[in-house]
């Protein structure tokens, strides 16, 4: 990968949605350069999606939370349920997990409100077997 697949990476990442040729004036190159740089990365799995963001407020979401649960047992079998619980929840975004007092971190939540948001807390964190508390 050189400075101009860097280039094109950096806009598609920005906007998607360029044309080829938009994409070749802001990278520098031409479109068929760009057709070539952007398929290559595509077929090799370095670019895993083209996705779109959404603003939460027009989909009601109107509060988004970042919550910490920190994990009560380690065994591995429980901390993969914990995550599959997580990923499946509807109200969280991609799921972290780390190393050090913190093993976990469901990302941030969009819920509607604060009562969602509770819901949320009690159905989703407090009810999992593995949740020794939760901080947000």
């Amino acid at each position: 990968m050189d400075d101009l697949d860097r280039r094109i990476l950096a806009a598609l990442q920005r906007n998607n949605r360029l044309s080829f040729a938009e994409l070749a004036e802001l990278a520098g190159s031409s479109a068929a350069s760009c057709i070539r740089r952007v398929n290559k990365p595509r077929s090799d799995g370095v670019i895993v999606a083209d996705i779109s963001l959404v603003d939460p407020k027009a989909l009601g979401k109107s509060l988004t939370v970042v919550v910490t649960a920190v994990l009560d047992r380690e065994r591995l079998d429980l901390v993969d349920e914990c995550k599959r619980a997580m990923r499946v929840a509807k109200e969280v975004t991609p799921v972290l997990h780390g190393y050090g007092r913190c093993r976990f971190r469901p990302g941030r939540d969009m819920v509607e409100d604060v009562e969602a948001f509770d819901v949320f807390v009690k159905t989703k964190l407090y009810t999992n077997p593995m949740s020794e508390n939760s901080e947000a």
